[in-house]
């Protein structure tokens, strides 16, 4: 990754760097538990976490005494990490808990310049992050970006999951999803219920190599950040849809056990279903609330409509498709032959520059 432009050279400095991937929601949530706080949910979710060689945040951090205030750029761009928006605020939180753990130590990581663990934690930092995909466009940015930042700073101040603390919970106080793209494979975000929040965290379900024939294709429909970004969406839900708390309670939550159960069995036919129905009412939550959030366009729409047309034509379900807060369609395959025919098929409807792999 290339440094960013006109930044001072360090000579005193410890280095560490992480990638994530991105994770793809199958059973979301939409809303947060104010009651709780700590940006818990009000419903568990599961994903699938697709492959970094793909989609991936990628993070070097670097601490140095020679750093008077911490830095972040993203995408080559200097982010205002001392205001007041959401994300620096989330950003100062994660860092502080990673600290707070180096400070506890006795020694740093070996490698480190730092004689103390408390030294080590009292350094700036400059992380710089890119992702290999839109940024803010409904393909799940922050929770990778969140997650190749925890990761990072893991190795960096040598902090580790031990009793009372999780690397999990701390990406979750970043971006709700990001505990999920630390696992690979199919991963459930527990709401929990403890009032310190420690069980919202992250399940591994299976790992990448439980169904290795699942495919996932991508529709671009837009690279455009979203008119309304997630954490304002879900406190205009939370304030005015009636069929949000229905959905958390009745919908959401029973369909996470019904997708372990489908996952498990490697029944296409059932997790297809559940993929599409869940996207279909999340999409109905944001239709719910006033004023309503319109994150699908008209090129979604005809992804929608080819998919069911697939599926007909071949008499079952081998194609699926699940939106996220944004118009671009995520489809998965059964296999590679079926991925291979919605792949071009899509090309036809869409144009070349419309899919990529997965």
């Amino acid at each position: 990754m290339a440094p960013p432009p006109n930044v001072r050279a360090l000579r005193t400095f410890d280095v560490a760097s992480a990638l994530a991937p991105t994770n793809i929601a199958v059973i979301k949530y939409w809303g947060k538990d104010a009651a709780r706080g700590g940006n818990t949910p009000i419903n568990s979710s599961a994903s699938l976490t697709l492959d970094p060689a793909d989609l991936r945040a990628e993070t070097v951090m670097v601490a140095s005494p020679e750093l008077p205030a911490d830095e972040l750029w993203l995408n080559g761009e200097k982010v205002d990490v001392a205001g007041d928006h959401t994300h620096a605020k989330r950003l100062r939180r994660c860092l502080a808990t990673m600290r707070r753990r180096c400070a506890r130590t006795r020694r740093p990581p070996p490698s480190s310049k730092a004689r103390t663990g408390e030294e080590l934690s009292k350094w700036g930092v400059r992380v710089v992050s890119r992702n290999t995909f839109p940024t803010a466009a409904g393909l799940a940015s922050s929770a990778a970006g969140y997650a190749a930042l925890v990761k990072c700073a893991a190795h960096l101040y040598g902090v580790a999951d031990g009793p009372g603390f999780s690397l999990s919970a701390t990406a979750r106080e970043g971006s709700g999803s990001a505990c999920r793209s630390l696992d690979g494979g199919l991963v459930a975000w527990r709401k929990g219920a403890r009032a310190d929040r420690s069980d919202s965290k992250a399940d591994q379900f299976f790992d990448e190599r439980h169904w290795p024939e699942l495919r996932v294709l991508v529709l671009v429909a837009s690279a455009a950040e979203k008119e309304t970004p997630s954490t304002e969406g879900m406190q205009r839900s939370v304030a005015t849809s009636p069929f949000l708390a229905h959905r958390a309670a009745a919908v959401a939550e029973p369909r996470v056990e019904a997708l372990r159960a489908a996952f498990k069995a490697r029944d296409f036919r059932a997790f297809g279903e559940l993929c599409m129905r869940d996207s279909n009412s999340f999409h109905a939550t944001c239709l719910d609330t006033y004023p309503p959030i319109l994150y699908l366009n008209a090129v979604s729409a005809r992804a929608i409509a080819c998919v069911h047309a697939f599926n007909a034509h071949h008499g079952r379900v081998r194609a699926a498709y699940t939106f996220d807060a944004g118009p671009n369609a995520v489809v998965f395959c059964e296999d590679e032959e079926a991925a291979d025919a919605f792949a071009s098929l899509a090309v036809a409807l869409f144009g070349p520059t419309a899919g990529a792999r997965a």
